[in-house]
């Protein structure tokens, strides 16, 4: 099964992150049970600025100050771009609420991505539906906060 994206989905992902940051995120701060905060990256290929809504989890547990992110582009076979952009520069920013923290990315691996994993899936259940849908394996991003 692939999920098919339209224009009306297209649209609300090209306006999110504008309205969220025009708010402070109290607009668009909250999808599918989950927070939401704009990832800022630098493509890889263009080197031009990019910016990303994605749901995440505290981290660690709860109200934890570090970030968790999943790469699952809806279960598609490929990472998504900003993942890629991650693993060429995974010094970045993220905006949460009306905040701009930098953070450096991480994949999380063994028991700890596994953990994280299940916590997800116990709050989205999505998340298992994308796992089934793709041969890939998603990867599970920690963002740490660091010192500019």
């Amino acid at each position: 099964m692939v999920i098919k994206r339209n224009f009306w989905v297209e649209l609300f992902w090209r306006w999110h992150p504008k309205i969220y940051r025009w708010s402070g995120g109290r607009i668009g701060g909250k999808l599918a049970g989950l927070p939401v905060l704009l990832i800022e990256t630098v493509g890889r290929k263009s080197g031009e600025r990019r910016e990303t809504a994605l749901t995440y989890l505290p981290y660690p547990y709860p109200g934890g100050d570090h970030y968790v992110v999943i790469a699952s582009l809806l279960g598609e076979p490929k990472h998504p771009a900003w993942y890629l952009n991650l693993q060429a520069d995974p010094k970045i920013a993220v905006i949460v609420g009306p905040s701009r923290i930098a953070v450096e990315a991480r994949d999380a691996e063994g028991e700890e991505r596994e953990g994280i994993w299940n916590d997800l899936v116990s709050i989205s259940p999505d998340y298992s539906a994308y796992r089934n849908l793709t041969g890939r394996r998603i990867p599970v991003v920690v963002l740490r906060r660091r010192s500019r």
